[in-house]
């Protein structure tokens, strides 16, 4: 499979290769779908806490009389029932994480590259080329490649002058090849890679290849 590779300008100047085990695995939305959920519910915190009503502040001592006073009788005041009780049935702190096979995790990215090659929705570029932060310069990279939409913008190694760059750009966020995940792909319409972005993912989530004695000799 090869894919046009771009200048900053929005010229071709090249074509690359893409590895059919990282840009080419069929769909499995169920297993994109489960990587989803889990990586979302491993980022929450899990801090949120209210009180009980042995834990909220007040006295124990019976409100009145039992009879003979025309009320409802009643006992301490920090039923949930009465203002400044506690809660009932509130969120308590606990960790919300699932687990999930590492082979799983990585065939949910494959098939994520792979959707955005199928649906034309990843560009690559030879590389951004900033000497210096420019977020003029990287928006004007963006309009003459066309890209108009939400886009996720991968480096080989993290670039401080693209995150700088890139970082006041609506809709635009900026990631290491191997800090590629599901949550920040599926958010984003667009997926615009250097080649050393691409050949890190390669590196990275392809498959290994075995070299027997056989074959090298």
């Amino acid at each position: 499979m090869q894919v046009s590779v771009y200048n900053t300008e929005g010229q071709v100047i090249d074509q690359i290769e893409l590895d059919e085990s990282v840009f080419g695995v069929p769909s499995n939305e169920a297993v994109v779908h489960q990587a989803l959920v889990r990586q979302r519910a491993n980022a929450r915190v899990g801090t949120a806490s209210t009180k009980t009503r042995s834990e909220v502040s007040g006295s124990t001592r019976k409100l009145f009389r039992q009879k003979h006073t025309g009320f409802a009788r009643a006992g301490s005041r920090r039923p949930p029932t009465r203002r400044g009780g506690g809660v009932a049935f509130g969120p308590h702190p606990r960790s919300y994480r699932q687990a999930m096979p590492k082979k799983m995790r990585r065939l949910a990215l494959r098939c994520v590259l792979s959707a955005k090659v199928a649906d034309g929705e990843l560009l690559v570029v030879d590389s951004f080329g900033l000497e210096q932060p420019s977020t003029k310069r990287v928006v004007y990279i963006l309009r003459t490649l066309g890209i108009e939409s939400s886009v996720l913008l991968v480096t080989g190694d993290p670039e401080i002058n693209v995150v700088k760059s890139a970082r006041n750009v609506e809709k635009a966020k900026t990631l290491p090849a191997s800090m590629l995940n599901v949550v920040d792909l599926l958010a984003h319409r667009m997926l615009l890679m250097t080649v050393d972005a691409v050949r890190r993912a390669e590196a990275t989530w392809g498959k290994k290849q075995v070299v027997t004695e056989a074959q090298a000799s």
